[in-house]
């Protein structure tokens, strides 16, 4: 088959998760002599100038099959031809005033949503959040989940009781800092941490007495790295449309703990102690269960090896690749 066109959004050191997921996606067409093709926009952000030079830039394109791959669904409307739409998720974008959140609902979902053939979401809690907001748009909507990216093999290692090296994937406000580091305090830990942090959060944690060590913009090789060295991965988020460390965390024979909430027990299958994110308490007593409890952290290993085969990059393109040539017969 040929004629898949990726539309991405303008390319940035800081923000690559989508460009990662697609790119893993594109490695698994070409293997099967899928022909694709990535156009990045020019621009980036939401001024006035910067909407009209993506949404040219868009309207010049011509392929048998375009996948608007997130972040810039507004260019729908002016693509001709089958047309499908990565949505990563809701919430997260439904901010600010009332204002704001019209023409959010307005230009990212409402009207792409007429426009598209097809939507695809990376879990049943989006879907669900989804379908909510644009009804008329039940029958487009398609689950296929992220893959997990290219890492290594997991490997024995032994757990540091006296100490462990406990991982935070992501800064931003829904990533929970503050809570965790509320949990973790006075406890005998090392933080591995993610993400940029603001000078309140760095603040928040010299006042806390944790031995913490940062790491930004970490390339796929580093992240590996990164995962191999913790002892475990705590990801208890307030929100996620997916929650790509937990299956990384898994797929490198760490064991989770992860939130209660949102799309993270669907990730996380059998694999990680689920937790109440709004309750520290909840977060440090599972990080106690685990540190006390090697039995228990041996399963949860076991359970997330298994779990991760769901999200084996050839099964997730071959899901896209059957809508895709769905899209070419239409």
């Amino acid at each position: 088959m040929r004629g898949i066109t990726y539309i991405m959004r303008r390319e940035s050191p800081r923000y690559f998760s989508i460009e990662a997921v697609f790119r893993t996606i594109n490695k698994e067409l070409e293997r099967n002599g899928v022909d694709t093709h990535r156009v990045c926009l020019p621009g980036d952000g939401v001024s006035v100038r910067t909407l009209m030079r993506n949404l040219w830039h868009a309207f010049r394109i011509r392929s048998r099959v375009v996948h608007i791959t997130g972040d810039v669904h507004y260019v729908a409307p002016v693509i001709r031809g089958p047309v499908i739409l990565t949505i990563h998720d809701v919430g997260s974008a439904l901010r600010g005033g009332c204002m704001n959140r019209f023409f959010i609902k307005l230009f990212w979902f409402w009207i792409p949503a007429l426009c598209v053939r097809r939507i695809t979401v990376i879990s049943e809690f989006s879907a669900r959040e989804l379908v909510r907001l644009v009804p008329f748009a039940r029958h487009k909507v398609r689950v296929i989940p992220n893959p997990l990216p290219e890492c290594s093999p997991s490997e024995p290692y032994d757990f540091c009781e006296a100490s462990p090296l406990v991982l935070l994937v992501g800064t931003k406000e829904n990533k929970n800092l503050p809570r965790i580091v509320q949990a973790l305090t006075g406890l005998s830990c090392r933080l591995l941490i993610v993400g940029h942090l603001t000078p309140h959060q760095r603040s928040m944690l010299d006042n806390s007495g944790l031995v913490y060590r940062n790491e930004t913009d970490l390339p796929p090789q580093a992240m590996a790295e990164v995962y191999r060295k913790c002892d475990l991965l705590c990801f208890a988020s307030t929100y996620e449309g997916f929650g790509l460390p937990i299956i990384e965390a898994q797929a490198s024979g760490r064991p989770v703990i992860t939130s209660c909430v949102a799309s993270m027990p669907e990730v996380a299958g059998k694999g990680a102690l689920l937790v109440d994110p709004h309750n520290p308490q909840a977060i440090r007593d599972a990080f106690l269960r685990l540190v006390q409890d090697a039995d228990l952290r041996n399963r949860l290993i076991a359970e997330g090896l298994e779990n991760v085969k769901r999200f084996a990059p050839e099964r997730v393109a071959g899901a896209y690749l059957s809508l895709y040539r769905e899209l070419a017969r239409v």
